[in-house]
């Protein structure tokens, strides 16, 4: 009995209980065996939330009668199989269990808290991700049960998708479901891999600018920040952190909002706020430090907050008045009454932090889904968003469920040097999961932390003390009013940087992401040493761009235009090499974009861009900012003409083909212009709307 897939993809089922998965476009086969006879064997073509399906459906027997399915879609070439007990059974049976699959490939997992990757082990929590050297894929991974499944590898190397072995037994109706997906690009098979678990669920997944957290820079008081635990001498918390608002103030800067550590409800039996070692004991504002409660400090600052949670303490009174398993809550009504306290004090975004720790239920079929299902859905209701914090695979995979799961924090505390590698790579797994990665707090003064936070598509959080914040640093990341401008998508490593970490090649990490314009898709590329090795060897395609580019190197200010298939070879000195690699259009110019901001075309401050022959191009304006300068490439003098707000200058740089164009806004808060080569007789005149040469 076979069923067929997308680009031919076939699956076949034995009557003796052999099953095999045949992908001829990458001439790979995986096989399995039931290790019992298929009986009942039925055939059907359906539709669910992925798209038509055909699936073949059978019983088997071993301890007990088990039903499965295999479920293949013509537009996809992804399989789903799935596997339940009628009656209550031991939790003895992986489906599938794939004895043959493409030999001697690399591989990735994720393992631990923060969901570090390992390019060695293959931990049982996480997604197995295999891959060859020419990128070709295919990722094995639970799509149900997220918080008790279990990947194994047995004695005889073969892949197994079940439940944890910690489960002994499974109750009656119990079902599990396993994805294979297979692809050609590491980095596209694992945004189909997501893509496909998400559409599984329902989840929206969140624009980068979804909530608060996305939108705006804020300023964090966690681990590692200025004011974790710790508030100026002179001052008390409320103070301090008014302070704190006050300086962004002077700066010019919007605070988009603050996020209150664990420092702020009390902890432990004495009920202190100070006490950093133990876990809640009630979730309210502390008195002290906020003397007239949660709501009354928020509308005095006046800036939105980020609220952090712990697990519940063992003396808490929590304990005698909800359901509570291992160190959390389980009942709705407490997560009820949370969210709405959250609400009603000016929160935006809570925070759920020690989930591989301290902050689990007992490890079972339920607790945990019921502890996360109920938060989610409780904060939905009052319209909150939420973040992930010490999350292990488990919980990127859930993840899934929830479309108010808007980020997740993918390194350990205090972004640092020696955490950007893990953060690459565990951001994209949240990437894949719809969910956008947070690099931690960091100072303002660490500019390549600056990049790299704004270059995430993720949130950007400052630490900084009173008095300290480098607003010159922060605003290459952010407009006057807090706004971060930033990429489309979260920085990825490219596919050559997944094999050099599978090889353990010393050679530079090169990470990249863009901000894409149809026709037109601005390439952003971030590299940085791992060992001795400092030269980048880098093609412009290797990164996503086509065609004729220009290769704007940011710290130089300096570029120059070539193929997407040449190579860029140069040495990284310093922390990073960051390069901004723009199409050259059918103008012959290209646009390198606000060159005063890190991604000098995201769509914050470039709304729109067309070339046509002729480029076309819109510039956003915050409140405040009187003039912004747009940089480009061009073998000629251009001329632009201003169809909303001015053009005050153009500059032209004939030795280095570099231009610049000075734009003022207009009435809406934004300059709206076209550029194209100048005419020799217009040189030196000036042109509509205060344009000059």
């Amino acid at each position: 009995m076979s069923i067929g897939g997308a680009d031919g993809l076939t699956v076949a089922l034995e009557s003796g209980g052999g099953y095999t998965i045949s992908v001829p476009r990458l001439s790979w086969t995986f096989a399995g065996n039931l290790g019992a006879a298929a009986a009942n064997v039925q055939v059907a073509n359906g539709s669910d939330r992925l798209g038509p399906y055909s699936e073949v459906a059978f019983d088997f027997v071993t301890d007990a009668t088990r039903h499965a399915s295999i479920r293949t879609y013509w537009d996809r070439t992804e399989v789903l199989f799935a596997v339940s007990n009628s009656t209550a059974a031991a939790n003895s049976v992986a489906f599938p269990n794939l004895r043959q699959y493409p030999a001697n490939l690399n591989h990735l997992s994720y393992s631990g808290t923060f969901a570090p990757p390992t390019f060695r082990d293959l931990a049982p929590e996480s997604p197995w991700v295999f891959f060859d050297d020419s990128g070709s894929t295919f990722i094995l991974s639970p799509a149900a049960n997220f918080m008790t499944a279990a990947n194994t590898k047995g004695a005889h190397g073969e892949l197994a998708s079940g439940i944890s072995p910690q489960i002994a037994a499974l109750p009656q109706g119990f079902q599990h479901q396993t994805l294979l997906v297979i692809g050609k690009g590491i980095n596209r098979t694992l945004d189909t891999w997501g893509q496909t678990l998400t559409m599984l669920y329902g989840k929206t997944r969140p624009a980068n600018d979804a909530d608060i957290t996305l939108n705006k820079a804020g300023y964090w008081t966690d681990n590692g920040a200025t004011y974790y635990y710790h508030m100026e001498p002179s001052m008390n918390y409320e103070q301090t952190l008014a302070a704190v608002k006050a300086n962004f103030d002077r700066l010019g800067i919007t605070m988009g909002y603050l996020q209150l550590d664990s420092w702020f409800y009390p902890k432990g039996p004495g009920a202190l706020w100070s006490n950093n070692g133990q876990g809640i004991y009630q979730y309210v504002a502390a008195a002290p430090p906020f003397a007239a409660g949660l709501a009354r400090f928020q509308q005095n600052l006046g800036s939105p907050l980020v609220t952090h949670a712990r697990w519940i303490d063992a003396a808490s009174p929590y304990r005698r008045t909800y359901t509570v398993s291992g160190n959390v809550v389980l009942d709705r009504k407490y997560w009820d009454t949370v969210a709405a306290y959250l609400a009603t004090s000016g929160v935006a975004t809570y925070e759920q932090d020690w989930l591989n720790d301290n902050a689990q239920a007992a490890f079972n079929l339920t607790d945990e889904d019921t502890f996360l299902d109920n938060m989610a859905a409780a904060m939905a209701d009052r319209h909150l968003t939420m973040q992930y914090c010490m999350a292990s695979a488990r919980h990127f995979l859930q993840s899934a469920k929830y479309s108010n799961l808007t980020t997740i924090r993918t390194s350990a505390d205090r972004m640092s040097r020696d955490k950007w590698s893990d953060f690459m790579y565990t951001s994209r797994l949240a990437s894949a999961m719809g969910a956008w990665p947070f690099t931690d707090n960091f100072l303002s003064t660490e500019a390549t932390h600056m990049l790299i936070a704004t270059l995430s598509a993720g949130p950007v959080g400052i630490g900084d003390a009173i008095g300290a914040i480098h607003g010159a640093n922060l605003k290459r990341a952010v407009r006057k009013d807090g706004v971060i401008v930033k990429p489309d998508v979260p920085v990825a490593p490219i596919e050559t940087s997944f094999l050099n970490m599978a090889h353990a090649v010393d050679t530079p990490q090169i990470a990249s992401t863009y901000s894409d314009f149809g026709a037109l898709r601005t390439n952003y590329v971030f590299a940085y040493t791992q060992g001795s090795n400092t030269r980048v060897k880098l093609r412009p395609a290797d990164a996503g761009a086509a065609g004729a580019v220009y290769v704007f190197d940011y710290a130089a200010g300096v570029g120059q235009p070539m193929d997407a298939e040449d190579t860029i070879e140069r040495s990284i000195s310093g922390d990073a090499l960051y390069l901004v690699v723009a199409p050259i259009g059918p103008s012959g110019m290209a646009l390198v974009g606000d060159a005063d901001q890190f991604v000098t075309m995201g769509k914050k401050r470039v709304p729109a861009v067309t070339d046509d022959g002729t480029i076309r191009v819109t510039v956003a304006f915050a409140d405040g900012e009187a003039s912004r300068v747009i940089t480009g490439f061009s073998p000629w003098r251009p001329a632009a003409h201003a169809f909303e707000g001015a053009v005050s200058k153009v500059e032209y740089n004939a030795v280095t083909q570099q231009f610049r164009v000075t734009l003022e806004p207009g009435p809406s808060g934004s300059a709206t212009l076209r550029i194209l080569r100048d005419h020799p007789r217009t040189v030196g005149h000036g042109l509509p709307n205060g344009t000059a040469q």
